[in-house]
């Protein structure tokens, strides 16, 4: 019985650093990929400025939501296409979600609808035509997330208004709820573009994203756009920002994705090394020992 005692502690040690070397090695990046069974609304809420049927601004309340769903019809293990569906609303008689362009209360401010693809580790936008449907608009940078493991530097960053990627820059690291967060702002200088239906004029746009370093995912946005005609009359001066509930929802989701990441990349391996090594080297000084005894005993 006792020869089996050092076989046996060998073994375990020698499976405690196969699994630290495959947690480390494998599961540590196989981890970091966008998954396919998004399905998640984006709740946003804020302030608008926007001229009633006389001309006059008013403001007025607004709630907003981003809807994410995955295609997976178009998507494979490298690349995930996403439908995406944004609405824009007066918060007037408690809308829970968008309305119709013939709203009685003319609260529908705007609705966009979009399709793209992003590599699953990088999060970059792809624009092979087998991930998206006919006719979809060609994408380029990061679009509704960051790549796993964000890093303290300049992204190219799509506007969904300009129909282009545009610079978010690294402006440092922030606390929501005691979460830390990296920072991105996005500043769109003044340009000429289509602000409403068949209505010419500028865009500007200021924007802070906060970003889960590990996960890249956007716990947080804050922004303050403005649209105007040629002449410079207000179209929407616009303030929002994720919901206080939505925002603890991702910050919380973002710590349960952060502690499973980090037990499998960093403790997993740890304690494999940590308590197999020693392991494996006691079971097998005891295994030698064993072999010798017998031998030592006959001499004697």
């Amino acid at each position: 019985m006792r020869r089996l005692i050092g076989p046996v502690v060998s073994f375990l040690g020698a499976f405690l650093v196969a699994v630290a070397l495959f947690a480390q090695f494998y599961m540590s990046t196989a981890l970091l990929k966008t998954p396919l069974d998004v399905d998640e609304i984006i709740a946003v809420d804020g302030t608008a400025q926007v001229p009633d049927a006389k001309g006059n601004v008013q403001e007025t309340p607004v709630l907003a939501w981003s809807v994410y769903h995955v295609d997976t019809t178009l998507s494979d293990s490298k690349v995930v296409s996403f439908q995406n569906s944004q609405c824009l609303v007066k918060d007037i008689g408690n809308p829970t979600g968008c309305v119709s362009s013939d709203d009685p209360q003319d609260r529908l401010l705007s609705a966009t609808t979009d399709n793209y693809a992003t590599d699953r580790r990088t999060a970059e936008s792809l624009n092979d035509p087998k991930y998206v449907p006919a006719g979809s608009v060609p994408h380029s940078g990061v679009i509704n997330k960051w790549p796993f493991l964000a890093e303290k530097k300049t992204y190219t960053y799509w506007d969904d208004s300009l129909q282009k990627g545009v610079q978010a820059t690294y402006a440092g690291t922030d606390k929501l709820d005691g979460h830390e967060v990296y920072v991105y702002d996005v500043q769109v200088p003044k340009t000429e573009m289509d602000v409403a239906e068949g209505v010419k004029g500028y865009y500007t746009d200021d924007k802070q994203l906060y970003v889960d370093q590990l996960t890249g995912s956007v716990v947080n946005q804050v922004e303050h756009q403005v649209r105007t005609d040629l002449d410079g009359n207000p179209v929407i001066d616009l303030h929002i920002q994720f919901t206080d509930a939505q925002v603890k929802k991702l910050i919380d989701e973002a710590r349960t994705a952060d502690g499973q990441l980090t037990l499998i990349r960093k403790i997993v391996p740890i304690v494999g090394y940590v308590v197999g090594i020693p392991l494996f080297l006691v079971g097998f000084l005891l295994t030698r020992r064993s072999r010798r005894s017998p031998s030592s005993t006959t001499t004697t």
